[in-house]
């Protein structure tokens, strides 16, 4: 059995108003034994495509290496576009030293209504994955029920989009969830048969699985 931890604190500022929610970086970042061409902060993994789309989006032209300069520009771009990272796994227990959400078990989740009062601004809430068991969306409806808080279906079209009302010591504020398509490479067979997926294939026979996820994250980012 392997306790695997959550290697990085949240990032979020002051002016966040979009917030990040995945569930683990995988287990070799914890053990701090990364692979070349990882990038030692959030989604940071050189299999990981979270970092690839949003370059493509903005044109970021990142350094994919473990440096310190490979952090501080990912930084620099969240804290530019007011978008924090707060993964809602703390830890959880293994059986296969593995990245994969399926293989979680005793899930210790953080207390993301907590950093939601903390910073008023944060007004939406960008899901990486969707409310499959053991995803983001999945272990937050989780999370909220301890605190009898309901999300309300705003669109069932692709991505998913929620809302909820949280109370705040004053007043009261609507926040608004994305379930984005996942960014991990194990999407791709779920894309395939989406049908805006198939029409853009069918019209450009170049169009990647990773066209398909920056339009879709585009729009909300």
């Amino acid at each position: 059995m392997f306790e695997h931890h959550h290697p990085y604190k949240p990032f979020i500022h002051e002016d966040t108003t979009k917030l990040i929610v995945g569930t683990l970086p995988p287990p070799r970042f914890y053990k701090g034994k990364l692979k070349p061409g990882d990038v030692d902060f959030c989604y940071g993994s050189i299999d990981g495509l979270l970092w690839p789309i949003l370059d493509k989006v903005f044109d970021l032209k990142l350094s994919y290496e473990t440096t310190t300069q490979a952090v501080l520009e990912r930084k620099q771009f969240l804290k530019s576009r007011n978008i924090g990272v707060c993964d809602i796994v703390a830890s959880c227990v293994r059986e296969k030293i593995d990245a994969s959400d399926a293989g979680m078990t005793a899930v210790v989740l953080r207390d993301v209504v907590h950093y939601l009062e903390k910073y008023p601004n944060i007004n939406t809430l960008l899901f990486t994955g969707g409310n499959s068991k053991n995803g983001p969306e999945y272990f937050f409806r989780k999370h909220l029920k301890q605190y009898h808080i309901r999300m309300d279906l705003i669109s069932n079209e692709l991505p998913r989009i929620h809302q909820f009302k949280l109370e705040g010591n004053f007043d009261a504020r609507i926040i608004k969830t994305v379930s984005l398509i996942s960014p991990s490479g194990s999407a791709n067979r779920s894309i395939g048969g989406i049908p805006l997926y198939k029409k853009r294939k069918a019209e450009n026979p170049n169009y990647s699985t990773l066209d398909y996820r920056a339009e879709q994250y585009k729009r909300f980012f």
